[in-house]
């Protein structure tokens, strides 16, 4: 399968490149601990959006269509087109995840950019612009967050880390036995890439998250040893007619079965 298939190497640098980029371009706009200088109004569902998730969008949808132009496009801030339906490769991005975070001053906000092929993840870059942390991945070449491989041990552990909504939390410490609870991260790919890096045991999500949000963060945490499924065991796919999941949980490979019978009704 083409799904199977690496993406070449200067793509992968040039994206990374691209993440910083973006990044850099955000930073201006961010205030630590008090409000943004961007223009901020509201969209559906009372979800925020800035002046500074346009600009990167703008950035990133000509930066990442210059570096391949055969690929569709999907991201949280352009008008959907279905005709990515049609492409085999899509770019997946969230130009700011975590908007509310970016917008009220917290540091957990990330730019994360997917390439799809055939419905999986082969490349996938997550930058943290305020922590200067960089995660990325590209299918069977390993996970990296600059420039150190993420690999994540086998073992066993008495008090679990788990960071999500309460809701499913509490779930969880109902079948899990006594864990330590996290501060949810408000960015969802960041949430999900420190599971990759060893910070986070469980990461929990919650319905409704859409492919943008998790996409770049599956293949990362896949390459550093760990899975993202829903309750039932099963991964995500993406590029979907509609691009929205259910509930899932993250954690590493040998932790992964405990952790979704833990989270099954």
């Amino acid at each position: 399968m083409l799904a199977s298939l690496p993406p070449d190497p200067s793509l992968a640098s040039a994206v990374r490149d691209t993440a910083r980029e973006a990044g850099a371009l955000a930073l201006p706009y961010f205030r630590e601990g008090t409000q943004t200088a961007a223009r901020l109004w509201y969209k559906e569902r009372s979800s925020p959006v800035t002046e500074a998730d346009i600009a990167l969008d703008d950035f990133l949808k000509k930066r990442l269509t210059e570096l391949l132009p055969e690929a569709g496009w999907l991201s949280e801030e352009t008008a959907d087109n279905p005709s990515r339906l049609d492409h085999s490769a899509v770019w997946i991005v969230d130009p700011i995840d975590g908007t509310r975070a970016f917008a009220t001053g917290h540091p957990d906000w990330s730019v994360s950019i997917a390439l799809v092929r055939d419905g999986r993840p082969i490349l996938g870059v997550v930058h943290a612009p305020v922590h200067d942390r960089l995660y990325e991945a590209s299918l069977s070449r390993g996970a990296f967050c600059n420039g150190v491989r993420l690999e994540l041990a086998s073992g066993s552990k008495e008090r679990l880390r788990v960071a999500g909504p309460k809701p499913l939390i509490d779930r969880a410490e109902r079948r899990l036995g006594t864990i330590e609870r996290l501060p949810k991260v408000p960015s969802l790919a960041l949430r999900l890439v420190r599971v990759a890096e060893g910070a986070i045991d469980v990461g929990l999500v919650s319905s409704n998250a859409a492919d943008w949000d998790i996409a770049a963060a599956d293949l990362i945490l896949h390459e550093a040893g760990a899975q993202l499924t829903d309750f039932g065991g099963r991964m995500p796919p993406y590029n979907r007619p509609n691009p929205s999941h259910g509930e899932m949980v993250a954690a590493p490979s040998w932790l992964h079965p405990r952790a979704v019978r833990a989270m099954r009704t």
